[in-house]
């Protein structure tokens, strides 16, 4: 659909499509450990859906690289932390584990999704067709349901 960006769709619906498109292409490089791995030190136990969460990452940070200028690992790390329980104490902001996210970031970057920029990582003119083309498959597909 010609002129639908990411901007234009709900997120978790983009995010799933976008996973879903991913899984399928089998061309994302996918470490050996995401059956195991936690995905932050805040959290007790790793991702229920051991198989896609990976992919689901992979798509979050795609959409959110996209709707910014430029971003890095740090920025990623802070946004998907959380709090972590600390029984009575007051919670507290934990990062998320930075290797999972720069393992993302590299492996959409080997599939051409994202490009080196100055400060950080930035969409590339192939990654951000891609993400417009599931952007308008999943708006005509919202349309067709009303």
């Amino acid at each position: 659909m010609p002129g639908v960006s990411v901007r234009d769709v709900p997120a978790q619906e983009f995010i799933v499509a976008y996973a879903q498109f991913l899984q399928r292409q089998g061309k994302l490089e996918v470490p050996g450990y995401v059956e195991l791995v936690k995905t932050s030190s805040g959290n007790e136990l790793p991702p229920q859906d051991s198989d896609k969460w990976f992919y689901m990452r992979a798509a979050s940070v795609a959409r959110h690289i996209y709707l910014r200028k430029s971003v890095g690992t740090g920025k990623l790390n802070k946004l998907y932390g959380g709090t972590i329980n600390r029984g009575s104490r007051p919670s507290h902001h934990r990062d998320a584990s930075g290797s999972i996210n720069r393992k993302v970031l590299q492996a959409l970057g080997k599939i051409g999704v994202l490009e080196e920029g100055k400060n950080g990582r930035k969409i590339s003119e192939t990654g951000q067709r891609d993400l417009d083309r599931i952007a308008g498959e999943v708006f005509a597909g919202g349309q067709d349901d009303e």
